[in-house]
């Protein structure tokens, strides 16, 4: 462990306010297993985040991530059309994928980014950045469940993200982003339990 992955893990066992691009670092670690055992020829499968399939599912993590790089420098973002990455980048496209990762991690990393306000979004800058983490830890377990494959979120990123569904949860419904919240029984975990508050059933399987 370099001095500043051990700096990284001793901030986020404390009480103090974790930096977004800490936690995107360690989202990232946990997401990107699961991308790389993706099977090129089984992309057309369902996930449970209903809209897509694996393929447009993974094109969409991808613009996302690349995108909110724009939105930590306080840039513009075009959200109204999804490149198709993986037709671009081919066989390499998990390579690329880890490289953009890296750079959104770099980019909330940069002195400001989670200050003031985003010009294109219209919300605090540490609420942008939060986004984006919903999207990589939400989506890789949307990934690893059409797949069949395990998933562990970072407990500290499902801390930060259910405060934020809390916040967004409502408006979010209403622009159709999340579907209305599933019911969990007693006992769901925190990640069960913000699972079901984006709409998704935290015990789905493909058909």
């Amino acid at each position: 462990m370099n001095d500043e992955q051990h700096m990284r893990n001793k901030m986020l066992e404390s009480d103090a306010v974790v930096p977004i691009s800490d936690l995107l670092a360690v989202a990232v670690d946990a997401a990107l297993p699961v991308l790389r055992t993706v099977d090129g020829g089984r992309t057309a499968l369902p996930t449970p985040c209903a809209e897509y399939d694996i393929r447009a599912l993974l094109n969409h993590l991808f613009h996302v991530v690349v995108s909110f790089q724009a939105l930590a420098a306080k840039e513009a973002a075009d959200f109204g059309h999804t490149p198709d990455r993986l037709a671009e980048w081919g066989d390499g496209w998990p390579d690329r994928f880890a490289e953009e990762t890296a750079r959104l991690v770099e980019a909330w990393a940069a002195p400001g980014a989670e200050e003031g306000v985003s010009p294109g979004m219209g919300l605090p800058a540490r609420t942008v950045g939060a986004m984006v983490l919903l999207d990589l830890t939400v989506h890789a377990w949307d990934l690893a469940r059409a797949g069949g494959h395990p998933y562990a979120p970072p407990p500290e990123c499902v801390a930060e993200l259910r405060a934020l569904v809390a916040q967004m949860g409502p408006t979010a419904r209403s622009m159709n982003v999340f579907a209305d919240p599933v019911p969990v029984p007693p006992g769901a975990s925190a990640f069960e339990t913000l699972l079901a508050e984006t709409g998704r059933d935290p015990h789905w399987t493909a058909a």
